[in-house]
């Protein structure tokens, strides 16, 4: 997924917001879990978002999101943020995260997802670590919910 940086894109620096580069992180990602599961799919979490490099107005936002791994009725996608610059043709990698999508039916409850079968060395890797990345978001997830919760029943 390509785009140029726009003025309305940016921050007062000639920056594009880090708002816009979460959205479209999210719509890349969305686009590869629909296509893997061809469904309509939810996104349930992104894990850590930094933004190493400043994508300037007027350069270009590229977005590449790969399927790593489908669990029972979720996927996770990786998305990687790249600039390119029109004039140098430098290109760079600013930014990366893991995003994990539900597929739904057509009744808005979870559905079952296709396989993802690696094939090369590095989508083997990123397959193996996906079920590591996968435990550590759901424990994180499990604090998360029950700080909240209690919050809530002391109300």
């Amino acid at each position: 997924m390509v785009e140029v940086v726009l003025p309305n894109d940016a921050n007062p620096l000639g920056n594009i917001l880090g708002g816009k580069v979460m959205h479209l992180i999210d719509i890349a990602g969305a686009i590869v879990a629909h296509r893997h599961t061809r469904s309509v799919v939810v996104t349930v979490s992104v894990d850590d978002l930094d933004f190493v490099h400043p994508i300037r107005v007027g350069q270009l936002i590229i977005l590449r999101a790969q399927v790593t791994r489908a669990f029972r009725t979720s996927v996770e996608v990786a998305v990687k943020v790249y600039l390119e610059d029109l004039l140098t043709g430098e290109r760079r990698q600013t930014s990366s995260a893991f995003v994990t999508y539900v597929a739904l039916d057509s009744e808005g409850q979870p559905a079952r997802v296709p396989l993802v079968i690696a094939l090369t060395a590095e989508e083997k890797h990123e397959y193996r670590e996906a079920l590591i990345r996968r435990r550590h978001r759901l424990a994180a997830a499990t604090r998360a919910h029950r700080r909240y919760f209690e919050k809530q029943k002391q109300k």
